[in-house]
């Protein structure tokens, strides 16, 4: 999913309500992470909720990372699944160029989120990327 198709959907539903919403059913709607995963490297430091991401490479073309994630509060894990979205089935250079700051515009989240909120999510991205260049300094296995 495209930045462009997350605002048109944003804004079909018009009013914050119904926004808040989708990013609940969001959440809800993402894959369990595997406990596995939930390991402090995983982990998203500087946000007040608890969150963890972690990047695989796609097995069909090792040259695509997708994530798992987990967070444990309602909003923050609907905004977790945006960036999961919005990341995934990426290359590396691809997920590098990510604009955390045009994602709050466009979806015009700066006006609706906490400030604590944000800094917890700029930290997300943050990791998400750290991880990314992590995964993509190591040899694809060869199957």
């Amino acid at each position: 999913m495209t930045l462009d198709e997350i605002v048109d959907m944003f804004e079909i539903l018009g009013d914050w309500d119904q926004r808040y919403e989708y990013l609940v059913e969001l959440g809800e709607l993402m894959p369990d992470m595997p406990e596995a995963e939930m390991v402090d490297k995983n982990q998203v430091k500087g946000c007040m909720s608890t969150v963890y991401v972690c990047p695989h490479r796609n097995a069909e073309d090792p040259n695509k990372i997708s994530f798992n994630g987990f967070c444990d509060t309602a909003i923050i894990k609907g905004v977790l699944a945006i960036l999961i979205q919005l990341c995934s089935d990426r290359s590396h250079e691809e997920i590098k160029k990510l604009d955390i700051d045009e994602v709050f515009e466009k979806l015009n989240l700066a006006d609706h989120l906490s400030p604590n909120r944000h800094v917890g999510i700029y930290a997300i991205v943050v990791l998400m990327k750290q991880l990314t260049e992590e995964l993509a300094s190591k040899p694809a296995a060869v199957a």
